[in-house]
């Protein structure tokens, strides 16, 4: 952890007027180690126990701020009750709580429907005969992954997936070795300053490694902390190098608070 960060930390720690703070987290990347695999991501065992801790502090929201949809981002984060989830880039939004989900209800419009269909037919098409290439199906999207794939199969996907969504989608994201279509706008800014207008949060510490959190850097104000996680050009005011550095920035925080 840079001074630089360790310092604006503790003077955030330090004053009351800056509560409720809304701590908010992109996962993949930022809290779990990338995987090839996605389905195999999990938080770092220190981060679930730094976020347990920072659950536990008065004056202090917690927030996921992923790309997954809601059900994988649920399954796989492990976060403590009273977490808000923001699934599928802001367009799921969700509670945890002793009981499963409290949902914010996405219904899709016919037309958005047919869309979402059309898009994952023509999403297939894309990845059939492309090794590592595949599609992700989500309740208001498609995603091409091409993490797995050689730069022969990857980068022709990825340009056709980016057209695709031109034509048929309302929103298109690309970001680390993936392209999303979207058939409602939606972004991870949009949704991370929504909840901090609900929640009243004067300052928002946000962490995230990938393109698409830049939009999510882009909703903060000056006074916020903004975090990049790894390498890569970045409006993030503070960068640390990996999930380990950002948990351990997490657990400091935990400490003064």
């Amino acid at each position: 952890m840079t001074d630089a960060l360790r310092t604006v930390l503790t003077a955030v720690a330090a004053d009351p007027a800056r509560r409720p703070l809304l701590v908010a987290l992109d996962f993949d990347g930022t809290l779990a180690p990338l995987q090839d695999d996605p389905s195999t991501s999990r938080i770092l065992p220190a981060g679930v126990e730094v976020l347990a801790r920072l659950s536990q502090t008065p004056g202090v929201a917690l927030a996921l701020v992923s790309g997954r949809a809601m059900h994988d981002l649920h399954v796989l984060a492990h976060v403590p009750e009273g977490t808000f989830l923001i699934g599928s880039h802001g367009a799921e939004r969700a509670r945890v709580t002793t009981f499963g989900l409290d949902r914010d209800v996405v219904q899709l419009t016919d037309e958005q429907a047919d869309r979402l269909a059309s898009l994952g037919a023509e999403a297939a098409r894309i990845a059939r005969g492309r090794d590592g290439v595949w599609v992700e199906t989500k309740p208001t999207a498609v995603v091409v992954h091409t993490r797995l794939a050689e730069a022969v199969d990857a980068e022709p996907a990825e340009r056709e997936a980016i057209t695709l969504g031109e034509r048929l989608g309302s929103g298109v994201l690309h970001g680390k070795d993936v392209v999303e279509i979207s058939v409602l706008r939606a972004s991870k800014g949009e949704a991370l300053a929504a909840l901090r207008d609900e929640l009243a949060a004067p300052v928002v510490l946000y962490a995230g490694d990938d393109v698409t959190d830049e939009h999510a850097f882009e909703a903060l104000h000056d006074d916020d902390v903004t975090v990049k996680v790894g390498h890569g050009t970045t409006i993030a005011r503070y960068r640390v190098d990996d999930p380990e550095e950002l948990v351990a920035a997490l657990a400091a925080l935990a400490d003064q608070l």
